[in-house]
């Protein structure tokens, strides 16, 4: 899926565009981030650090460059559904910053993840609060193009908070999982 999303990105000339990556701190999104926007395969540049290091989250993956690639940022607030599910749980940033290095993380307040509880799981009205806030929050960047590497379960609540004035036609169409 990386792949096919790398090639249309590239193909649409969508990769030249982008100013700037915003994505979830968790791996499977940091992964897709990298391996859609990052650069060609990492070639051990002294002053240039690698996006992604050798199979990271045991990708299988080679190192991906940073090189000619647009910045990616990790944001808490695009995050997928908190709290219950092991999956939506992220790793310290201290591992993440090891595994990738070209990454910036300095928005992530917490080493740890001390969003995530064990027991309770976030409420619907809560995501998409979340994802109100996020949305005001991505109004604030200075940049003109960029791309938001999130989750379904994301989008779909946030996206559901939208449209009620439009046509019904138009409301189902953004809410669609």
């Amino acid at each position: 899926m990386v792949d096919n999303l790398r090639n249309h990105a590239q193909s649409s000339g969508l990769s030249k565009k982008v100013d700037l990556v915003i994505t979830s701190p968790l791996m499977r999104t940091l992964q897709t981030a990298v391996g859609v926007f990052g650069g060609e395969g990492y070639l051990n540049e002294p002053d240039i650090p690698p996006l992604m290091m050798e199979n990271a989250g045991k990708s299988g993956r080679a190192a991906i460059s940073s090189l000619n690639c647009p910045p990616i940022v990790a944001v808490e607030l695009c995050r997928e559904h908190l709290g219950v599910r092991p999956c939506d749980k992220r790793s310290s940033i201290s591992d993440y910053r090891t595994l990738f290095p070209g990454v910036d993380f300095s928005l992530v307040e917490s080493d740890e993840d001390i969003l995530w509880k064990a027991d309770i799981r976030e409420a619907n009205e809560e995501l998409a609060e979340r994802g109100r806030q996020f949305l005001s929050w991505l109004w604030t960047r200075r940049e003109k193009e960029i791309a938001v590497v999130t989750h379904s379960g994301f989008l779909f609540h946030m996206l559901s908070t939208f449209g009620n004035d439009c046509h019904p036609l138009i409301k189902t169409e953004i809410c669609k999982q």
